[in-house]
């Protein structure tokens, strides 16, 4: 059994795999870290240990540390999943290949074997990412991240707005077109941003190409999205992206 983690700012996502499949899968929210231990022996079945641990973190050693603590008396140790020039056929344009977040990386690698074909992958969370995959002309049937970009997330802008004005407040409004308050109009303003950010981006894909979205803040800005936008939520982006690595071998 191969136990694959994803260490986000606000959430851990777990999933057991075995054979090419999903056993279970689950999520913790990052102060119940503690409670890993219990969930795996819940879906572990009886007598069934672990034989790899892959291990995408990018909320810092403090949480790295509590899940090896986690971990220890069911692992055989972690295994960092970090960027790499290539993965599970995609390759990555990055600059240097390294720089790129290992969750990006994860997800990218995740959207390219779901799809096999040019998708847009976007992460509302703490930042919103939106990151571009393209048919690559350099291998046939590979997938390559082109590029892609990095954005404050909603609760990001709203805070700022709070922090660094005299009179915003922090904002608890609704999504309004043309708001006609101040609550409202922060809320909308911030999301209008970053839909924007999406639909701009999307028109460097060829037309009808998927858009995947994930994250925390997926159902909020899905909502004010451009309904034309061939948008699909997908959950677990990340995992099964670990998941192909893990099941084609070493990352």
């Amino acid at each position: 059994m191969i136990l694959l983690l994803d260490a986000g700012n606000t959430r851990l996502k777990w999933g057991l795999r075995q054979g090419g499949a999903w056993r279970a899968r689950g999520a913790l929210e990052r102060e119940r870290i503690g409670d890993l231990p219990h969930a795996l022996r819940q879906a572990l079945p009886a007598g069934q240990g672990l034989q790899r641990i892959l291990f995408c973190n990018v909320a810092g050693p403090e949480v790295a540390a509590a899940v090896a603590q986690a971990v220890a008396a069911l692992s055989p140790g972690l295994e960092a999943f970090v960027s790499t020039p290539q993965a599970a056929g995609v390759r990555n344009a990055y600059a240097r290949p390294a720089q790129l977040g290992a969750d990006r990386w994860a997800a990218l690698v995740g959207a390219w074997n779901q799809e096999r074909r040019p998708c847009l992958v976007v992460n509302a969370g703490t930042a919103l990412t939106v990151d571009v995959l393209l048919a690559d002309p350099e291998s046939p049937g590979g997938g390559l991240f082109a590029g892609g970009c990095i954005l404050p997330g909603f609760d990001l802008m709203r805070a700022a707005l709070n922090r660094h004005t005299a009179q915003l407040p922090l904002a608890s409004g609704e999504w309004v077109e043309l708001p006609r308050n101040t609550d409202d109009a922060i809320v909308s303003g911030c999301l209008h941003a970053q839909a924007g950010a999406v639909e701009r981006i999307y028109r460097q894909l060829p037309p009808a190409s998927p858009c995947l979205l994930s994250g925390g803040g997926a159902v909020q800005l899905d909502a004010c999205l451009d309904p034309a936008l061939p948008v699909r939520r997908v959950d677990y982006l990340v995992l099964e992206g670990l998941a192909r690595v893990a099941d084609g071998g070493p990352a």
